[in-house]
């Protein structure tokens, strides 16, 4: 069930990211380093739409939502927790999100993707249309978007 979060979830959802991102093979160095990146903030809570995937009562993932623009909303995350990982949780969230965008009337939906994660989206509709180049020398990320064509 995906349900609204709340700011009694954000301890969980930074662990959920944090465990996400360990589980792609990544250095606890490197985790250690994205931590600040990768907290869900209070503030996020009360500026942006945070959505969370529930299997009894347990926090299976969730996706962070940005509207930065009249046309644009920006994916901020979508994590899973590792435990959950390939069992469709992430498509029915990033589904869930598209729904939300169309609603209200976004006509593009970007993210700025983990090189791990450059498939999924782009088995979703999402294409790439930049590269950044990340903290890491010589890692690039791809920023991908999905044209939201009910709203164009």
């Amino acid at each position: 069930m995906i349900v609204s979060a709340d700011i009694s979830d954000i301890k969980k959802l930074t662990e959920i990211a944090l465990e996400s991102k360990a589980f792609w093979g990544y250095s606890d160095e490197l985790i250690a380093s994205w931590r600040e990146d990768l907290t869900v903030t209070p503030k996020m809570i009360e500026e942006w739409n945070i959505h969370k995937y529930v299997i009894d009562e347990e926090i299976a993932g969730f996706y962070i939502l940005n509207r930065v623009n009249i046309r644009t909303s920006f994916l901020e995350f979508l994590f899973i927790s590792p435990k959950f990982i390939k069992l469709g949780i992430g498509s029915a969230l990033l589904n869930h999100a598209i729904e939300y965008c169309i609603e209200g009337s976004s006509t593009i939906l970007n993210v700025l993707s983990d090189p791990n994660a450059k498939n999924f989206y782009a088995k979703h509709g999402f294409k790439v249309v930049a590269e950044r180049e990340s903290s890491i020398p010589g890692r690039f990320l791809p920023e991908m978007e999905f044209e939201i064509l009910e709203n164009m």
